[in-house]
């Protein structure tokens, strides 16, 4: 049962003055936020340009800067489709990495997610399975993978409180009558960021937050930054 610091993700530089872009920024925050209490760190990297990128100059450039700042901890990073925006440039990048992250999120709904799995598998790198959706879940379950990822990513892009549980519940459902045990990481956005905090705490799930995920606090406040983010979940997870 984890925090876990996602300090960039897909916004653009203007969603926070805070907000990480390069690897040295990345490296500074993700120390901050490893203060705060996070245990573990999700980043995407980022080229010289500022756009995500899976290239291996800017993912070694990362992962090392992240390395040097957070020894021994675990640095997760996205393959997202989007970022590349073609599969086989995504895995000629998988390929080429020499720094290589802990684990990486796989999106189940992508259409070359088991291809991508299994080229992460031959590197040594864990799978963090990403399920937005009860297909999702489904998927997993059907690939002989299922039982063999690292954790399970449930992340809900629902932002109506009822819809957003109904989609995490039926994922579970379909992992338990799968036998997928793994452990479950809760991840929500925006609206639903605290109370699947307060939802994964309760259950003691791990959690993810950061400026990824939305800015406010549980309060409604502006954060000041990934570090005060983390703060707050780790005293939610205290808490109860």
């Amino acid at each position: 049962m984890i925090v876990q610091a996602c300090l960039n993700g897909a916004r653009a530089g203007d969603f926070h003055p805070a907000l990480p872009l390069d690897a040295e920024a990345m490296a500074r925050d993700a120390a901050a936020s490893i203060a705060a209490g996070a245990a573990e760190l999700h980043v995407h990297a980022r080229g010289t340009d500022g756009a995500e990128s899976l290239a291996p100059e800017a993912m070694d450039r990362t992962v090392a800067a992240l390395r040097r700042a957070c020894p021994g901890t675990l640095i997760g990073v996205s393959t997202g489709a989007w970022i590349e925006k073609d599969d086989l440039r995504t895995l000629v990048a998988i390929s080429g990495w020499r720094e290589l992250p802990d684990y990486a999120s796989v999106n189940l709904s992508e259409t070359a997610a088991p291809v991508v799995m299994e080229s992460l598998r031959q590197r040594g790198i864990g799978i963090e399975a990403g399920l937005a959706s009860i297909a999702d879940a489904e998927r997993l379950a059907g690939l002989d993978h299922g039982g063999r990822v690292l954790r399970v990513l449930i992340e809900i892009s629902e932002q109506t409180l009822d819809d957003a549980f109904a989609v995490a519940d039926g994922i579970e459902q379909v992992l338990e009558r799968a036998g997928i045990r793994r452990s479950i990481l809760l991840h929500g956005e925006n609206a639903t960021v605290w109370p699947f905090v307060e939802r994964a705490a309760a259950r003691t799930f791990s959690t993810r937050v950061g400026l990824e995920d939305g800015k406010a606090l549980p309060d409604g406040s502006v954060a000041d930054g990934n570090a005060a983010l983390v703060a707050a979940a780790v005293g939610i997870y205290r808490g109860a």
